[in-house]
């Protein structure tokens, strides 16, 4: 996996890839979607990964103000985070990487984000890329590009942890590498880039220019 390369940072999305937020998620879109008269079951799959206005302006509802809906339903998920579970060996991975290299990069809202960082136990990120912090939100790059910006970094230079198709476009498109998280996954997902169901297989080593490695759990503890 990746053998021999090393990266200047290590850049994650946030649902789906380091925290399980799907029960909440879908249980306040699921509500939304049904007033407004929409298939759930078709619908729901399609919020993952891209921000909330940018989902609802996609479907170009009569008579619906995107933001205002949006706005609603940052208030329905700040208030239900029954259920946010770190995704297995995140919380540990995160722990054990240099703060200075490694950010959360999420289509949610920063007040939300910070909710289910903290419901799932994950370390909080020195740097937090969020929703309202780009015009454009995956699958455009901005996101990634602005995170390996405030780290120093070259957005080529880094890996991003990613789990949704327009997160993966986003990586792309910054000049990423990508590693998809299954973790989530109800169907296998169709890409070519490594993928890997959670966290507790790998482990770290970093040079002295502070590059980080992935390695097989096993070897990194050993070289500890």
């Amino acid at each position: 996996m990746f053998a021999g390369k090393k990266f200047a940072a290590f850049l994650f999305d946030m649902d789906g890839t380091v925290v399980n937020s799907i029960a909440a998620a879908e249980r306040v879109w699921a509500d939304w979607a049904r007033r407004q008269g929409l298939d759930v079951a078709a619908f729901l799959p399609t919020i993952h990964g891209v921000r909330a206005i940018e989902t609802i302006a996609r479907l170009a509802l009569p008579g619906v103000d995107p933001m205002r809906e949006a706005d609603a339903l940052l208030k329905a998920e700040v208030a239900d985070v029954d259920g946010v579970l770190p995704i297995a060996g995140a919380a540990a991975f995160l722990a054990s990487l240099p703060p200075e290299r490694w950010a959360i990069v999420t289509s949610a809202p920063r007040e939300l984000a910070l909710l289910r960082i903290a419901a799932a136990g994950i370390p909080l990120p020195a740097v937090l890329v969020a929703a309202e912090d780009v015009s454009r939100g995956k699958p455009a790059p901005d996101c990634f590009q602005l995170a390996a910006e405030q780290l120093g970094v070259d957005a080529r230079d880094c890996l991003v942890f990613e789990d949704a198709p327009a997160g993966i476009s986003a990586a792309e498109a910054a000049g990423a590498t990508v590693m998809v998280i299954s973790a989530t996954h109800q169907h296998p997902l169709q890409t070519p880039h490594a993928a890997i169901a959670g966290y507790d297989a790998i482990g770290i080593a970093v040079d002295d220019r502070g590059w980080i490695a992935l390695e097989p759990q096993q070897l990194a503890a050993a070289a500890s």
